[in-house]
């Protein structure tokens, strides 16, 4: 059931051929493809928060999904930023890299920050290091009320070696949802997108475990449904 409901809050994305992660839940900042989702820190160069904002308790615990439109060897990271979008950059290590199959060594990330804040930008790491293949985590929220938050969802890519962090990196896939934590928020059973979520029409998918205003429509061509809530299959 839980895999019918997932295809379904993907199915109501819009075609993107150009890009490579697109956030399902919460509702993504933004299905516009312009540019190659590699702008520091959403993707999208400039773009300003939103009017398709989810909101949901503090500490509530929720579900994240998303689609993975082009598959490249690396992981992801889920982290929230209380205040603004502006988020850290896993930083180099000697980690190895995987070019066309073939490992070599490299200065890709190894460090799992999972927990950490940072001290710079005051953005949490939620999830870190999440496998490759997976398109769903859960996650917690923080114990805090904020207007202005925003769960960063990323790629690392370990394909492209050498590792860089600045803004011309070619290594990183952004992508972001605004959100909400506010005490005066419906307090729903997290994780999964409710049956009567629109499949390829306009509108907003339902969201349990928070209310969204805004919306996206479309529909997304040639995901595989059936094995969504484990492994996608690997190119």
């Amino acid at each position: 059931m839980r895999s019918i409901l997932l295809a379904s809050a993907l199915l109501a994305l819009p075609l993107t051929a150009s890009a490579h992660i697109h956030l399902a839940t919460p509702l993504a900042r933004t299905d516009s493809t312009t540019g190659d989702q590699k702008d520091q820190h959403c993707g999208v160069a400039g773009q300003m928060r939103t009017t398709r904002v989810t909101t949901y308790m503090p500490g509530e615990t929720i579900m994240v999904s998303w689609a993975e439109t082009i598959n490249h060897p690396g992981w992801f990271r889920i982290a929230l930023q209380p205040n603004g979008d502006v988020f850290p950059i896993p930083p180099a290590s000697n980690g190895d890299a995987v070019v066309n199959g073939v490992t070599q060594a490299s200065n890709m990330p190894t460090e799992n920050l999972e927990g950490m804040t940072d001290a710079t930008t005051g953005a949490m790491i939620l999830k870190d290091r999440i496998a490759d293949g997976l398109l769903m985590q859960q996650i917690t929220l923080p114990n805090m009320e904020c207007n202005n938050c925003t769960l960063q969802f990323i790629q690392v890519m370990i394909d492209k070696p050498p590792y860089t962090t600045d803004a011309l990196s070619d290594d990183i896939y952004f992508n972001c949802a605004d959100i909400t934590l506010s005490n005066s928020a419906p307090m729903v059973d997290a994780g999964v997108t409710e049956p009567d979520a629109p499949i390829g029409g306009g509108g907003n998918p339902k969201t349990s475990g928070g209310c969204s205003t805004g919306g996206g429509a479309g529909l997304l061509v040639g995901f595989a449904l059936l094995g969504l809530v484990t492994k996608r299959r690997r190119a």
